[in-house]
């Protein structure tokens, strides 16, 4: 039995470079899960795998290239999902169709893209002393009778 399971497997990886892909290869090959694949599918529209009877999803080999460049862009550089759709709208924008090739082993890898950053919050005020806050309910209340006599009226 467990000869033909290696044969099985041994099927699997003996596919071409050029051959179709489940999205469970394909899954398995990028190191995600496959509910991760469909997600992405609805977040990018680039992502167009083949659908064939009962909705299995079938992976060309530029299917994955791309999914493999959306992983890296997403788990080793740091981008958001809308960082990637940018990157990949403006790539498609420029007639190149494909966001730029991943780096080669021989270069250091890209800067993490540069986030903006967010003004300090202004420090929490310590609590009032009682008289201050009964004084602020006062004047609420005042402002509130105000408010009442104005809405009669008009």
């Amino acid at each position: 039995m467990t000869g033909e399971v290696e044969v099985a497997a041994g099927r699997r990886h003996a596919k071409s470079a050029s051959a179709f892909r489940t999205i469970s290869e394909v899954a398995e090959d990028l190191d995600v899960p496959s509910h991760v694949l469909r997600f992405w599918e609805t977040k990018f529209s680039q992502i167009r795998p083949l659908k064939r009877g009962g909705g299995r999803r079938y992976y060309r080999p530029e299917d994955v290239e791309l999914l493999r460049r959306i992983r890296q862009l997403l788990y080793r550089d740091g981008y958001t999902i809308k960082g990637v759709q940018r990157l990949l709208r403006d790539r498609s924008s420029d007639g190149a169709g494909e966001v730029e090739p991943p780096a080669s082993p021989e270069t250091p890898p890209p800067p993490p893209p540069v986030r903006a950053q967010l003004p300090q919050a202004a420090p929490v005020p310590k609590a009032m002393p009682p008289r201050d806050l009964a004084a602020v309910a006062d004047e609420l209340a005042e402002l509130k009778r105000l408010l009442m006599r104005a809405r009669s009226r008009g």
